[in-house]
């Protein structure tokens, strides 16, 4: 299962020999590390990356689900309890591309204080107890999260709901008397502006997960040509599930974007 990990240590020495614990767990074929970075708070609060190991299939953090999550323990807490507004709401778009709830990031939050420092990992794992007891031994605190699907879901829920506005405006504009159907045609264009952007981005998202289950496959293909027969069992149980969920996704953000092309169709024929 795709999982995010975050695990928080007291200081730097501590975070890198956990750092160098998963990779072990990774050679060793009892987790498949996909990306993985160590992070350190300041005084200020920040967060800044210490080390992105270039290693791993997922070679950056920027725009993935580990860049996003990083980016995330540097804001401010209280995603689970606050309002979503101001620095928060920005941050929302961060939130469904980590894959994570707000009450995990809340937790993490909590514990990853300034002067710690913490391992930041995007990983498929089937027992929690060989990271656990690594990680554990090192002096750090787990914390983990089964990878979600809400960003597809929000995707989906924010096109409805600006197709929904943009009838209701024009439905009105049909009613209403000319003085007032430029000032409707001018919200009708600023939203399908606006729809058109989310869909734009939907199409963007589907091509860097592709990208990212590509590399992901590729490196567990070439672990389980030198593996032996029980550990390549479980790095092609891993393949199976990982092209499984990237199939399901895809399907839901590529129906964003033919509902779209169904409606300019018909509204070609009107």
């Amino acid at each position: 299962m795709e999982k995010m990990l975050v695990v928080v240590f007291d200081n730097e020495s501590k975070a890198y020999e956990g750092s160098h614990a998963l990779k072990q767990l990774d050679g060793e074929g009892s987790i498949a590390v996909h990306a993985e970075a160590i992070i350190k708070k300041s005084a200020e609060g920040t967060v800044s990356v210490k080390q992105a190991d270039g290693d791993f299939p997922v070679r950056t953090v920027g725009g993935t689900a580990i860049g996003s999550l990083i980016g995330l323990l540097g804001g401010p807490v209280g995603f689970g309890i606050g309002a979503v507004s101001g620095a928060v709401a920005g941050s929302i778009g961060d939130l469904y591309v980590a894959g994570v709830n707000a009450d995990f990031l809340d937790n993490v939050s909590a514990l990853l204080t300034p002067g710690k420092c913490a391992v930041v990992a995007d990983i498929s794992e089937e027992w929690v107890i060989p990271v656990d007891s690594r990680m554990e031994a090192a002096g750090g605190v787990v914390f983990r999260s089964l990878r979600t699907t809400v960003e597809d879901d929000q995707r989906a829920r924010d096109v409805a709901e600006l197709k929904e506005e943009i009838a209701q405006l024009k439905a009105e504009q049909a009613q209403t008397r000319a003085e007032h159907k430029a000032k409707l045609q001018a919200k009708i264009d600023a939203l399908s502006a606006k729809l058109q952007e989310r869909l734009d981005q939907a199409k963007q998202r589907s091509e860097q997960i592709k990208a990212e289950t590509d590399a992901k496959v590729q490196a567990l293909q070439q672990k389980a040509v030198k593996a032996q027969s029980d550990a390549k069992k479980a790095i092609n149980e891993r393949i199976d599930q990982i092209r499984g969920d990237y199939e399901e996704r895809s399907k839901r953000l590529k129906s964003l974007a033919a509902a779209q092309l169904r409606k300019a169709a018909a509204d070609l024929e009107k």
